[in-house]
């Protein structure tokens, strides 16, 4: 119920903190808690240019080559995605010190629900796994959270280190 203006988080709100950034390159594996809204946006955006990949891991490699050739890049998949490229986010982001600004949907979790008291094991260990890699990571579930969106990718450019923004919520 309730109108678009009543929804806690925008597709738009999230765009916006992109092109803050400086954000020209989306790569994304097409996922379904960010493609209808948000993916179709960016795309629909000549601010963008999306590219698709077919497997996550494939992602943090085209993120890393992106900034080495001087751009600017996030990376959105889902949860599941992460837990499929750990690896490769420790070898080439933690150990090789790029910045990789990962867009993560948590699938499922519950509204307003802290990620680690979620019923779905996928969403409950995604933080503590990223504590222990040593990245940084912010939860947007509403507009108001994704202020934290553009200094985060900043940071993460800055610092040539990783970092997660974990979408809590489909963003409209």
């Amino acid at each position: 119920g309730g109108t678009m203006a009543d929804y806690p988080l925008s597709a738009e709100a999230i765009k916006n903190e992109f092109k803050r950034a400086g954000i020209h390159f989306v790569v994304a594996l097409p996922d379904r808690v960010t493609s209808h809204h948000l993916l179709k946006g960016l795309m629909a955006d000549p601010e963008f240019k999306v590219v698709q990949v077919c497997k996550e891991d494939e992602g943090i490699s085209i993120c890393s080559g992106l900034y080495a050739a001087g751009h600017k890049s996030v990376f959105m998949m889902q949860y599941t995605g992460f837990l499929d490229s750990i690896n490769a986010i420790r070898g080439v982001a933690v150990e090789g010190h790029f910045p990789v600004c990962m867009v993560v949907g948590l699938l499922g979790k519950e509204p307003d629900l802290a990620p680690t008291k979620s019923e779905k094991l996928g969403v409950k260990i995604t933080e503590p796994i990223l504590d222990v890699l040593g990245i940084e990571h912010h939860l947007i579930e509403r507009d108001a959270d994704t202020k934290a969106i553009a200094p985060a990718i900043d940071k993460a450019f800055a610092s040539s280190s990783p970092t997660a923004i974990l979408i809590g919520r489909e963003p409209r």
